[in-house]
């Protein structure tokens, strides 16, 4: 979620406008990713960028209005990409609350005709075949949660998952990546356009306060990020191996917990 506005979840697309479900290439289509490399980057996890715009700060009462997933890929040289973008419109659950404030700010009519919402079951399940074809094409074993305030995303995804009674989550239930932490640190900023500025990259205010655009916007900061710490990556590497520490992958995982349900 950007924290453009702090007092509510963010964004929405306009229903004028309504172009938020783009057609999804199979994974045949995709070039094979270099073999193992996410994985031995990030420990055996995918990250995934993961947006939410939602009625309120509540994860337990508030509805779930929109959620984005970007994947991020890797190149042969080991820099990371955006990739894919995935991103649903959802109708809110039975009984879920809608504050009148946090409609205003992103412009969602959760009741317009031309809204084409889908269930919070259908939205994740949609999402999450996505991510598990990702996780199997860089032989990773689950996925980790990307997110601007990462906290806030992560918590109305559990609470979707569990109103929706999903089986095969692919996300790691607590751990994630902040990229208001990454920014924080790497860039003095922790706003989310903010940091883009100051990165070089751009922010675009009337696109803002939709799910699928800061998810995107959030995915060129955290690749931003992870590439400008290239050479610190490198030199832990070394000294792993110096200590006699095999590279992570999906295997090394076993003990700590369960695997990615397939």
């Amino acid at each position: 979620m950007s924290d453009a506005d702090v007092t509510i979840a963010v964004g929405a697309t306009t229903v004028s406008s309504v172009t938020v479900v783009p057609a999804s290439p199979t994974p045949a289509s995709n070039p094979a990713p270099p073999n193992n490399l996410m994985a031995r980057r990030f420990r055996g996890f995918l990250p995934v960028v993961i947006d939410v715009e939602t009625g309120g700060f509540h994860s337990a009462t508030d509805a779930l209005l929109e959620i984005a997933a970007v994947l991020i890929d890797i190149n042969p040289d080991g820099t990371l990409k955006r990739g894919a973008t995935h991103s649903f419109h959802v109708k809110p659950f039975e009984g879920a609350r809608l504050d009148p404030a946090a409609l205003t700010i992103t412009g969602i009519d959760p009741f317009h005709p031309l809204r084409p919402a889908l269930p919070e079951k259908d939205a994740l399940g949609r999402v999450f075949r996505e991510i598990r074809h990702a996780i199997h094409a860089h032989n990773c074993r689950r996925a980790i949660l990307v997110g601007h305030n990462a906290a806030f995303d992560l918590g109305f995804l559990n609470a979707a998952i569990a109103r929706a009674d999903v089986k095969r989550n692919p996300f790691h239930p607590f751990s994630c990546f902040d990229t208001a932490t990454l920014a924080g640190a790497a860039l003095g900023q922790t706003v989310l356009a903010k940091a883009l500025a100051v990165a070089g990259l751009q922010w675009d205010p009337s696109s803002a306060h939709s799910a699928s655009y800061d998810a995107e916007r959030t995915a060129d900061i955290f690749c931003l990020i992870c590439n400008r710490l290239s050479d610190s990556f490198r030199d832990a590497q070394d000294r792993a191996r110096s200590m006699g520490w095999s590279n992570a992958g999906p295997a090394e995982a076993a003990a700590d917990e369960p695997p990615l349900e397939t």
